[in-house]
């Protein structure tokens, strides 16, 4: 289980109990569910308008899933992902902190979600 604490500075800070491990429920899904106000167009990864910072509250610093290639091409078209860094998280595993809420699946880990809203 985990529970996510989403931010903005628009909106007070709200924490939920997100079902970890189903590798079905994205981070904008459990938004959604808990009326969190994340911009989202596509809901498909490749527009980039649920664009997330993700931070994990825990040590071990997973951070979900690896990037899907749809996240991958969409934040390296935005500036927030260098080809240096995939290369990296490639081979090290290396966690991104940019993500697309869409296409990031909840793993067993507490994170902090920031987001803006326009």
């Amino acid at each position: 289980m985990a529970d996510i604490t989403f931010s903005s500075p628009n909106y007070k800070n709200k924490t939920v109990y997100a079902v970890a491990g189903s590798h079905t429920e994205t981070v904008l899904q459990i938004a959604k569910e808990f009326k969190i106000p994340i911009g989202f167009n596509c809901q498909d990864g490749e527009c980039g308008t649920c664009l997330v910072k993700v931070t994990s509250l825990e040590t071990k610093e997973r951070m979900a899933g690896p990037l899907t290639d749809k996240e991958r091409t969409v934040l390296l078209e935005l500036g927030k992902l260098s080809k240096d860094q995939v290369d990296k998280m490639l081979v090290d595993d290396f966690p991104c902190e940019w993500r697309l809420a869409c296409q990031m699946i909840v793993r067993d880990e507490d994170l902090l979600v920031e987001y803006d809203v326009e």
